[in-house]
């Protein structure tokens, strides 16, 4: 059994383990219950009764959360050409346009959050795979990282301001960050929103009934708070 110190404790002992709370209830205790003195991460698990196995159970999706993170998000962009000019002039941290940065990479310099690249470079891109697709960087049309020359500045505008990917993982949960303890909870509570109403509209065609079946809200080494998952997921109509 975890032993956990008195800090954690005492913010436990706010939450009813027993209680499913209100989505803006739920945002608004695990804000209340961040113990760590450095600005926690607010985050969403979700239990799902998907089947990652199959095909038509897939999930993925990208949302661009109204409040952002809250953090300064490092874009990395691989491009060619034009695209790469784009790129530098639209404010990317770093623009992989050359074989030198690409062997960087290649040998784990991974300093970036996001990585957009055009059609034309996922070619050498593809022999990143390796390093780039443990880390959830490797770039992808569904994402929406994949894009065309002309729609690099606003892809990197985005990711900036608070563009988050969710998917499943192995096991078929979703785990998504909102933003900070230090934020309003109205504006956690908006991210959340904006979260849920994302993943309704990424629901998979296999999906059965309410699909999501157990939501829990907590902050960076925080107790969790369950939140009602029927309040925002759509079941079949």
């Amino acid at each position: 059994m975890t032993k956990h110190g008195k800090k954690y404790n005492a913010a436990a002992a706010k939450v009813d383990v027993n209680k499913t709370y209100s989505a803006r209830e739920a945002v608004a205790l695990a804000k209340e219950t961040s113990i760590t003195k450095f600005d926690a991460t607010i985050e969403v698990h979700m239990r799902t009764s998907l089947d990652v196995r199959q095909a038509d159970q897939q999930l993925r999706d990208v949302v661009v959360l109204p409040h952002g993170l809250g953090k300064t998000v490092r874009v990395l962009v691989f491009a060619q050409g034009e695209g790469a000019v784009s790129a530098r002039a639209a404010g990317a941290d770093l623009v992989a346009d050359d074989d030198e940065t690409l062997k960087k990479i290649e040998g784990g310099a991974l300093d970036f959050d996001v990585a957009i690249a055009t059609p034309d470079a996922m070619g050498k891109v593809g022999r990143l795979g390796r390093v780039l697709g443990p880390r959830g960087l490797m770039p992808n049309p569904k994402a929406g990282t994949v894009v065309p020359p002309q729609d690099i500045e606003r892809a990197i505008r985005e990711a900036k301001a608070g563009r988050v990917e969710f998917r499943l993982d192995k096991s078929s949960n979703i785990h998504v960050s909102i933003g900070k303890a230090s934020f309003p909870a109205e504006k956690l509570y908006d991210n959340y929103v904006a979260l849920m109403e994302a993943v309704n509209k990424a629901r998979p065609s296999g999906a059965k009934g309410n699909f999501i079946r157990r939501i829990t809200v907590t902050s960076t080494m925080g107790p969790g708070v369950k939140a009602d998952p029927a309040e925002h997921v759509k079941g079949v109509e």
